[in-house]
């Protein structure tokens, strides 16, 4: 048995792509290929192998008890558009140029149908401090049941109307909304297009001030939150006499940059040396941008010195104590002195009188 499991009927734009899936089940295990034949009247099957159509066609099969197959078509063109049928077999003349295989091939189709791209028109324009994003449907395209606007993944906005004229306002500046938007057209297939509010980099230090001990890996951070994408990335260190790059490798620094994201390292730091302000630039195709970072190198002796503030502290604080227990000591034992000596006579008149009064 053999079969497509994606749908038998599929649309497509041009510059889309399509894919197809098909199992085949047999004992032997079956062999499956895939063959074509186009909307021409005089047109007939045509085998289709991995590479084909300029290297846009892909197909991927596996033979482990039973066959699976799909076959993959990237930038389509009208001439994409037809039928393709999958074809499973395991008679061992399947393949034979004479010989007739006695099982026939097993064969599942789909239809596939690219319909011509529209063109739309997108713009944008800031005006009093807002931004005015517009999608304009230039070719007429029937049965649209309306649209939506997408940032990110997320629905902005949608409605249902029918009109080839679609917007989108954004409040506040360019700057700060930078990114890809997407106009879509509900329809069957759906229809989308970019629109781009594209700026210079808008450069930010994860952190304006750094802090590193003496010795150690000193970490200084910059990144990019805006579109389109860094596309170089350089350090420099002010109060430099020649104001040129940090190269990354030389010395104690090592730069690592990716994308909207870049990052300098600063090994065994030096007190002297390595403490000041750094500045992260960066470039894409609409400008320049940068920020700065403040590094603050400390002693490795600094962690010490609140330590022993304390301990001065409660040794000032202990010796006061003794100072004065030290001074009232005699005064106390003196005190004592006197209390026992008028017990003692008081005690000795007691035992007069006893000794009289027997007597």
């Amino acid at each position: 048995a053999g079969f497509i499991k994606s749908p038998l009927s599929q649309k497509r734009l041009t510059q889309d792509s399509v894919e197809l899936y098909c199992e085949a089940i047999g004992n032997p295990i079956p062999e499956i290929q895939w063959w074509f034949e186009g909307n021409e009247p005089n047109e007939t099957y045509a085998q289709l192998w991995d590479g084909a159509r300029q290297d846009r066609v892909k197909i991927n099969a596996t033979y482990n008890l039973h066959s699976t197959s799909t076959i993959y078509i990237a930038n389509l063109t009208s001439d994409d558009s037809g039928m393709y049928e999958c074809r499973a077999s395991n008679d061992p003349d399947r393949n034979h140029l004479s010989k007739s295989p006695k099982v026939k091939w097993i064969r599942s189709q789909a239809n596939v149908f690219v319909i011509e791209r529209p063109q739309v028109k997108t713009d944008v324009t800031e005006v009093s401090g807002k931004l005015h994003l517009t999608c304009n449907m230039s070719t007429p395209y029937a049965d649209i049941k309306g649209h939506e606007w997408m940032h990110g993944g997320k629905i902005l906005q949608t409605d249902a109307e029918s009109s080839a004229f679609t917007s989108y306002i954004i409040e506040g500046k360019m700057e700060e909304h930078s990114g890809i938007y997407e106009c879509v057209y509900k329809t069957d297939p759906v229809i989308q297009a970019q629109v781009n509010i594209s700026v210079p980099p808008q450069v930010m230090a994860y952190k304006k001030s750094e802090h590193g001990n003496e010795g150690d890996t000193g970490v200084l951070t910059c990144k990019n939150p805006s579109f389109p994408p860094v596309s170089s990335w350089i350090w420099y260190k002010n109060g430099q006499e020649v104001r040129a790059p940090i190269i990354n490798g030389s010395g104690r620094y090592i730069i690592k940059s990716s994308g909207n994201k870049t990052e300098l390292r600063i090994l065994k730091l030096n007190i002297e040396e390595d403490a000041g302000d750094y500045h992260c630039n960066a470039t894409n195709s609409y400008g320049l941008g940068g920020a700065t970072v403040n590094l603050r190198v400390r002693s490795r002796l600094a962690a010490l010195w609140p330590f022993l503030g304390i301990v001065a502290e409660v040794l000032v604080l202990v010796t006061i104590i003794f100072i004065y227990e030290k001074r009232r000591k005699p005064d106390e034992v003196l005190d004592g002195k006197r209390c026992l000596g008028k017990s003692n006579a008081t005690n000795h008149k007691d035992k007069n009188v006893r000794q009289r009064n027997a007597n």
